[in-house]
């Protein structure tokens, strides 16, 4: 088998390349975006066909090279189900497994607490921790709804039940190193070995770390597997045509189905709730599209971290107010909406035809 442990100096990301040389099938995860060229490079000089590029998580810290991977080489892309990235092509579970080459696989573990869509991969002897467990550390908890107590459950009970002489590959480092195993960790990580549910808390709760510096661009971008929103949906358009049936669809699909449990006004009938003066108008469109023009008085919220943000935004915490939501054509705000409802907002409105709609109609 080929195995390649890459590195990102610029982010202290680990990327891995995993590889069939009999087949040429090959994965990659967690790819970085200004990699890009090394690992087409790579997969030429070994002639390998890349069949998925996987994401232990949407990163807060780099861009993803997953959604230009696509483009390149027609890779399948795939986040867990549970991080809110609809235009990946697969939609991950725990316990799923991704079968390549002649008889190689690898297996999802879900290690949520870092984010909860967080996941770790196990191939061979072989675990991809991602950012929830490093070597003599682990990821924080403190942003993208992390949680302290389930990270703890997660590696405890998941990665330190698998057998000692497992490696750890981390999807950071930080000093270095490389890799470590399953039995190091358990005995030595200064922030678990020995300490219970609750003092794991407490270290984790009194970190006190800056926010990444690419928070707010990677966090969005991430959710469209490192492009933006045209991109990424032409990206799909162009790969639905040339694949089978089954897989056709998987952000139309999603848009569509959030339509059929959300409620959708013309821009006619926005003029009049917004003249009334009883609602509030969000704009889940990203920064720059909102500085090239948008509604009066609309709180920018993007949708690539709503569930995030929404908690901080004063104008929104009484969740029986009316909110309009729009974007730039009503997909986004569609998938918003719903995304409120599952928080408890229960008078959630979206603007059929977004930004573009209300701007021809003006």
């Amino acid at each position: 088998m080929i195995f390649r442990q890459l590195f990102d100096e610029a982010t202290w990301t680990y990327t891995y390349l995993i590889a069939d040389p009999k087949t040429k099938d090959a994965v990659l995860i967690d790819p970085v975006n200004t990699q890009i060229d090394v690992y087409l490079q790579l997969l030429d000089k070994e002639e390998l066909v890349l069949k998925y590029s996987l994401e232990t998580h949407v990163h807060a810290d780099h861009i993803t090279a997953g959604g230009l991977l696509r483009q390149k080489t027609g890779a399948q892309t795939a986040v867990s189900g549970l991080c809110g990235a609809e235009t990946a092509d697969i939609q991950i579970n725990d316990g799923d497994i991704f079968e390549f080459g002649e008889s190689e696989e690898l297996k999802v573990i879900a290690t949520p607490g870092h984010t909860p869509g967080s996941i770790s991969f196990i191939w061979r002897d072989r675990l991809f921790s991602g950012d929830a467990l490093f070597i003599g550390g682990c990821g924080r908890t403190d942003f993208q709804g992390g949680n302290a107590g389930d990270l703890y459950d997660a590696i405890t009970q998941r990665l330190f039940t698998l057998p000692d002489d497992t490696l750890v590959y981390p999807g950071h480092d930080y000093q270095g190193r490389w890799v470590s195993n399953i039995m190091q960790e358990r005995t030595n990580n200064p922030r678990l070995a020995g300490k219970s549910r609750n003092e794991f808390i407490e270290i984790m709760e009194n970190l006190n770390l800056p926010n990444p510096k690419l928070i707010d661009e990677a966090v969005p971008a991430n959710r469209y597997c490192g492009l933006d929103e045209d991109e990424c949906q032409d990206a799909i358009v162009r790969r639905e045509l040339s694949m089978p049936k089954r897989n056709l669809g998987t952000a139309q699909d999603k848009v569509a189905a959030a339509k059929q449990h959300i409620t959708e006004v013309n821009v006619e009938t926005a003029k009049q709730l917004i003249a009334e003066g009883n609602i509030k108008v969000v704009d889940v469109r990203e920064g720059n599209e909102y500085e090239t023009g948008h509604l009066d008085n609309a709180i920018l919220l993007p949708r690539g971290v709503l569930e995030f943000k929404i908690s901080g935004v004063e104008q929104l915490t009484d969740k029986s107010k009316a909110v309009l939501l729009y974007c730039r054509t009503g997909g986004r705000s569609a998938l918003a909406a719903q995304a409120m409802q599952d928080l408890g907002y229960n008078n959630v409105l979206s603007m059929a035809g977004g930004f573009e709609a209300w701007s021809k109609a003006n």
